[in-house]
């Protein structure tokens, strides 16, 4: 996922990760590069799908994150979560390697989600999207953060 050597986006995601704790059980897994190794473009991908679709278990509901998914608005986001939340299902948000996410991700997934239609740096993207999941649940509990 490449590393944040500004320094300007992980303490960021921490915040919001420990803002997150009052509300749902959240954990952040980045899966490691495939350092050391030369991989033809796509091969990559294709490992990344592998080990993603391999964590997932019947119950979850994948989120795949892709310029390409539907935008929702904060108040359509927390509608979402509510809704998984109904049923008691985890959320898998994902974000892709530096090749985007693989067609087998994208097939899996419950929504295919769009943070814009813009690229974004993945730590970027990270961020925007954590502080997103603790807006809805502000949203969610009535709490005044989203105005």
């Amino acid at each position: 996922m490449g590393k944040d050597r500004s320094g300007l986006f992980e303490p960021g995601v921490r915040e919001y990760a420990s803002r997150l704790e009052h509300y749902t059980r959240f954990e952040l897994v980045e899966l490691p590069e495939a350092s050391g190794k030369k991989l033809k473009p796509g091969d990559a991908k294709t490992a990344e799908a592998e080990v993603i679709l391999g964590r997932l278990k019947p119950q979850d509901w994948l989120v795949a994150m892709d310029e390409r998914g539907k935008q929702l608005d904060s108040v359509e986001l927390s509608r979402y979560l509510a809704k998984a939340q109904t049923g008691a299902k985890d959320l898998l948000f994902v974000i892709g390697g530096d090749e985007g996410l693989d067609e087998s991700v994208r097939q899996a997934a419950h929504l295919t989600l769009s943070l814009s239609r813009m690229t974004l740096p993945h730590r970027l993207a990270r961020l925007v999207l954590i502080e997103q999941i603790y807006r809805a649940f502000t949203i969610i509990k009535g709490e005044p953060y989203h105005k």
